[in-house]
């Protein structure tokens, strides 16, 4: 892969692509605690969007409140133009949305196979989920290839691509990344930046993913959003995140 297969075009201007994710006023609570104060940004269809900020800034919870697996206090999620708020995990699924966490992202006892048989339940038809794994096949070889080996004999990076592909299992239109380089090698953490970006040319793919290596994220991503505090204080495109001299002072 050239350099120029991995640099993402610029951003295009905004109100020019259609949205398919939409959150605004987003506000969600630990208890008494509130995490999130009104958190606001958009992802549109065939766009990376990116979120970065420092530990305990509120990212994580952001994407379990837009997935459905932590409820919002307030706000508004809105998904291909439906109000989704509160709606659970399950039905955001079956609507094309999938998750990837930053730990726990595969079952470890159970073979390659078998965790993609398992994402692949909720599929009715024998011949469209046969037709879904050769086409993960064919996106990720690697998990053809240990088919039969089990998922805990895959290092961190290996079991990250599985997790992808067990993702891409239900079809999704939006992908959500928690920290996919999370405890990866530099180099599988490239080829799993290479993978997320080859989704969104191939297969017009929406991806919003929490990343705290910034110069990958850079790499691929075509707007980036700031959190700090549980709260949103910058949105840039890649192309002027990249020309910043540092970034730390925004966290």
């Amino acid at each position: 892969m050239t350099a120029s297969d991995t640099t993402p075009a610029p951003a295009p201007a905004p109100g020019t692509i259609e949205p398919i994710l939409e959150v605004s006023g987003l506000r969600a609570c630990y208890g008494p605690k509130r995490v999130l104060f009104g958190v606001d940004f958009t992802v549109g269809k065939g766009e990376i969007v990116g979120i970065i900020g420092h530990n305990g800034a509120g990212k994580t919870t952001t994407l379990h409140t837009v997935f459905g697996t932590h409820r919002a206090e307030a706000g508004k999620v809105v998904y291909h133009g439906s109000d989704i708020t509160g709606r659970g995990a399950k039905r955001n699924v079956r609507d094309g949305m999938t998750m990837v966490r930053a730990e726990r992202f595969t079952f470890g006892e159970l073979t390659v196979r078998e965790n993609l048989q398992l994402a692949a339940m909720s599929v009715k038809s024998a011949t469209d989920r046969q037709q879904r794994l050769d086409r993960v096949y064919d996106l990720l070889p690697i998990l053809k290839e240990r088919s039969r080996q089990q998922a805990n004999k895959f290092s961190g990076g290996q079991q990250r691509l599985l997790s992808i592909g067990m993702a891409l299992l239900t079809d999704p239109r939006l992908i959500i990344l928690d920290e996919p380089s999370l405890g990866i090698a530099p180099s599988l953490t490239e080829r799993i930046f290479d993978t997320v970006q080859g989704l969104v040319r191939e297969q017009g793919l929406s991806v919003l993913i929490v990343e705290q290596n910034i110069p990958q994220l850079l790499r691929i991503i075509d707007r980036v959003y700031v959190i700090r505090s549980g709260r949103v204080i910058l949105q840039e495109s890649a192309e002027q995140m990249r020309a910043r001299d540092q970034y730390w002072d925004l966290f």
